[in-house]
Parts: structure tokens; sequence; C-alpha cells
């Protein structure tokens, strides 16, 4: 193993990008660039270990490069395969699937290898097309299709779609017994170890990483493990984080369990969306986010591929419809908005989202072809005029939030009503405080009333809450991530108490008419509150369904020493 570390001229002066090469067996290298300190990869990840971009290099009697890198690696990373292979001797550049993390230097390359071969599913052959704006040669494979780079190096490609994306391919080399999988099995996690020599290290990216992007399509993760089931896997090459070796059936095993179980609820929202078209892939998944929170299944299904039969069957199973717009000029997505329509029926609920690709199909003709049908309104149509901002998904998140909560709506009152249980009459007798949980990052601020709270530590100074997944908050409260906890005041609570109870739209201003300050750590602070501390949080336990945020405080103030605390009593333990 070769380690290069050097600085990218182009980046800020805190980012650490480093390149790693790793043989990993017969005429096959990985290439890994290391991006030490990135701290966000979309509305779904707060990155706490940083991230890696895996490239791998087979060279036979024909060399082939699978997947490049993302583009702020671009000169570290052609430097690195310049000193590897003569760019003349290029022949084919294979395409796990064109997400610009993966993608980024494909053009590069072809300027340096224009004689190359590009190979990819037919539909990354099309996004690549629309991408690079260039020609170049390609070849355009299915399942079960091979590849010959001579002394037995016979790839074979495994369709993967929808993981993450719908161009996905898994390459399969039974010379070296290595599965190139692109994101799929993968981890937002930065070390200089190649392999998953220690899985306890791993285990909570692992998870993190599959229920933001795997978990929305667990039954094409089913689909793709039944196809890798009769290859003899010895490594999976991931495109993010450390390659599985040493555990490689537990982590397969992992995927499979949690997708059983995603696939088997019988709630689903299919969120039909067209993953090429303005920021309908980004918005979609913020949507997606917040729709799991409730435990509801997700199926993104990207209505430029999907079949009619396909797009049928996932309307005729779901419970809810979420729809991205399409451009006026796509005329498969019309056949399937068509489709959806004949389909559709009056107990399903429905939230349409722009996807501001300034063509977008007019958003409200459509939402009017519900109503007549008579489909529930989970959310007002989301309107994208411009690019997505930290607000705006936020928005899609909680919006996914709001349809979730609704079609769990009957699951939550059987809950309620039942109250004859000795114990939950008992649990319902331990008393406790009332706050107001106020957080912000970036442009995001949200709000939630808290009573689960509970110093947890003296040394140093800690405290424990439990937050329901299905609170919006929930994202702006993973491990660094920084809020204020408000102490209400006994007798003086009610005003705050009934303004945080209620129901916001989503993306609605939570401190719309309440008077606030900042905090040092940027929240907001409630004027009226008896105290506040400010706290970060180190620790996220997940527990049925919630989860347990302990943060250290940082500093604290009392607003009226002789005040009491405001307490709740409940009279059962199954809601608040």
């Amino acid at each position: 193993m070769v380690a290069l570390t050097a600085r990218s001229e182009n980046t800020q002066s805190h980012d650490r990008l480093t390149m790693q090469i790793v043989d990993l067996g017969d005429e096959t290298i990985a290439i890994r660039s290391l991006d030490w300190d990135r701290d966000r990869f979309d509305i779904e990840f707060g990155l706490d270990n940083g991230t890696t971009y895996n490239s791998f290099l087979i060279q036979s009697e024909k060399t082939a490069l699978i997947d490049t890198s993302h583009r702020k690696f671009q000169q570290l990373y052609l430097d690195v395969l310049k000193g590897l292979i003569d760019f003349s001797t290029l022949d084919y550049l294979i395409i796990s699937h064109t997400e610009p993390d993966h993608s980024g230097l494909v053009k590069e390359v072809l300027q340096l290898a224009p004689q190359v071969t590009v190979v990819g599913a037919k539909v990354a052959i099309q996004f690549l097309e629309n991408m690079i704006h260039q020609p170049f040669q390609s070849l355009i494979v299915k399942n079960g299709d091979r590849l010959d780079l001579g002394n037995g190096h016979e790839l074979e490609f495994v369709s993967a779609p929808n993981l993450h994306w719908p161009d996905t391919i898994f390459t399969y080399d039974p010379k070296t017994r290595i599965l190139f999988t692109c994101d799929a099995f993968g981890m937002h996690y930065c070390d200089d170890h190649t392999f998953d020599e220690d899985p306890e290290l791993l285990e909570a990216d692992f998870k993190y990483y599959y229920d933001c992007l795997m978990a929305p399509n667990a039954r094409s993760v089913l689909s793709a493990i039944k196809r890798m089931e009769k290859l003899d896997i010895g490594t999976i090459a991931t495109g993010h984080g450390p390659l599985l070796q040493h555990h490689l059936s537990d982590w397969v095993s992992c995927y499979q369990k949690w997708s059983q179980e995603q696939a088997k609820t019988d709630t689903l929202v299919a969120l039909f969306y067209c993953e090429d078209y303005g920021f309908c892939d980004q918005l979609a998944r913020a949507i997606a986010h917040g729709v799991q929170r409730n435990g509801v299944a997700v199926e993104l299904v990207d209505l430029n591929t999907a079949e009619p039969q396909e797009v049928r069957e996932f309307v005729n199973q779901a419970t809810g419809l979420v729809i991205g717009m399409p451009s006026q000029s796509n005329q498969n997505a019309h056949a399937a908005l068509s489709t959806i329509l004949a389909a559709a029926h009056r107990k399903q609920a429905v939230g349409l989202f722009e996807s501001g690709g300034r063509e977008d199909e007019p958003i409200y003709p459509l939402r009017n072809k519900f109503q007549e049908i008579g489909l529930t309104e989970a959310f007002p149509p989301i309107l994208v005029k411009e690019p997505p901002t930290h607000i705006t998904e936020q928005m899609c998140d909680e919006a996914g939030t709001d349809i979730g909560q609704w079609l769990t709506r009957d699951r939550t009152i059987k809950q309620i009503k039942a109250i004859d249980n000795d114990l939950e009459r008992a649990l319902g007798r331990l008393s406790s405080g009332l706050y107001i949980m106020t957080a912000q990052k970036a442009d995001v601020t949200s709000a939630m009333l808290a009573s689960w709270v509970m110093q947890a530590s003296m040394n140093p100074l800690g405290v424990a809450i439990a937050v329901a997944k299905d609170r919006a908050i929930e994202s702006l409260l993973h491990i660094g991530d920084r809020f204020v906890l408000n102490v209400l005041e006994e007798d003086n609570y009610q005003t705050l108490m009934k303004h945080f109870l209620k129901r916001f739209s989503p993306g609605a201003d939570r401190f719309a008419n309440i008077k606030t300050y900042p905090a040092s750590n940027n929240c907001p602070i409630l004027a009226d509150a008896l105290a506040y501390m400010e706290c970060k949080v180190t620790t996220r336990i997940e527990c049925s369904d919630h989860w347990i945020i302990y943060s250290s405080v940082q500093t604290g103030r009392v607003a009226k020493l002789d005040a009491f605390s405001a307490v709740h009593h409940r009279k059962v333990g199954n809601h608040y």
C-alpha cells in the first residue's frame, strides 16, 4: 500500500484531501480519494468521519478503470492515475453509476484517453451524454453480460437499479473474486485502513448510510442480493468508505435483514420522480428521508425508466403517492403519470412537488385531477423556483414526515385508545418537566416541545432527551450539532406550549410571533423561558420509536432564581 498526501490548491485550508493506492490482488488496484473533513453529504448526512471516493484499476491484457472520483480531487486523482498507466493504453471506463461523486472526472479522463470505451447501463450512457456534451465510444451492458480483459479477468455485470440511482450496475471479477458495488454496502467513513478490520468502529456509519440511501429502495436491495447469490465473492469493493472483506457475510446479512423488514411493512409510499431532471432527485430523497421517520416504507421510482406495469404495481401497493413534476417534453414520464392517475384511488394520500427544472409540468392541474378522484392531500404542493437551499430540503423532509404521520394515524389512534393496561397507567405517573428544544443548522431552524428530559451526567455536565423519530427537529440533532434547551416556568408556560404543540405546515417558521434572541451557539433562546442551557450532541441511542439524544451542557442561565419549573403530569404511558 502506498499513501500519497497532498492538498488540493483550490480547496479551503481546512480541507484535508489525500490519496491512497492499494494493491487488491492480481493486476487490480484501489485508488482511494480520502476526504477527511467533509461534514455534510446532502441533507441526509451529517458526517462525523468524513468520506472516501473509491476508484479501481484492472491492468491485464486490456485495462479497465472502474469509476473516477469527486471533482475536488481532480489534480490529485489525475496525477496518481498518470503515475499508474499510460492513458493511451486505457481500453475501458466502467461507470457503476453517474452520480457526480463517482463520475465527476469522466470528462477529464476522456480528454486524456479519447480512445476509451465507456461501459455502463443504458440509462447511465444516456445520463453521461447529457452531462459531458461530447461524443465518446460506449458499450451498453445489462445483467449477465460479460467483458473479457484477458488472463481470467472476465468481468460480469449485475443489474442493480435504484441502489441508489436508476443506472447502477455492479461489476464482478471472478479472477480476484471482487464485486465492485459503488454505493451499495458503502458508508461515509474516512480512515487509512483500507478494509473492515474493526466492525465495531463501522457499524453505526454502515447502518446510517443504509437508512438514508438504501432503505427507500429495500425491494431493489433484495433483488440485487438475490442476483449476487450465484457469485463467489471474496471482497466487496465499495465506492465510499472501507472495502468489505473480513466480515463480508455479516454486512450482507445486515442489508438483507433490514431490507426484508422494510419491504414487509404494510404501509408504503411510492415516490415517483425523474432522476436527471432539475433538482428532482435531491428533493425526492429529502422527502423520502422524512417519510421513513414514521416506520413507513418508501420506494423511489424513476419516471424515465419505469415500465407501465411496474408503475401500476407500485400504485396498487402504495397507501401514499408522492410525485415530482417531470419536464413538459418528457413523453415517458407523461405516460407514467397517466398510468398513475388511472390506478390511484380515494383511500390514498398524495403529495406533489416541483423539480426546479424550469420546464416543469404545471403542478395544479395534476393536483386537481387527484382531488377529483378523492385522494387526500398530505402536504401542500412544494413549488421550487430556484436552486434548493437547506431550508428547501428541510421543507421537503417535513413534508415527508407529514405524509408518513398521516398514513400511520390509525396506528397512533389505536395506541392512544389502549389505556386499560395497569402498566401503562403506572408508567404515566412518572412526572416530567416541560421544555422547548430550539435548534439551528446553516439556515434551518426548528423547535419541539419536550418533556422526557433528565440530567444524565455530572462530569461532564450532560442531559439526555428522548426525541420521537418522526419529529422534524431530529434532522438537526446529529452528533456534533448544537441546540438550546429552554426550561418553561410554572404558571407561565401555556402560551409557549400551545404555540409549539400546533401543527406547522412544511417549512413554516416555528418562531413566528415568538420573542427570541440568539445563544452563543446561534440557536434561538426563548425570551419567556425560565432558564436555558446550550448543548452539544455527543451520542445518539436508538430506542424503538425514539432517539435518546445525550448532549454535553456548555453554558446556561436562569432568568428568575425564585421561580419553579413547569411540571407535566400524564395519566398513561402510551402517549405524551
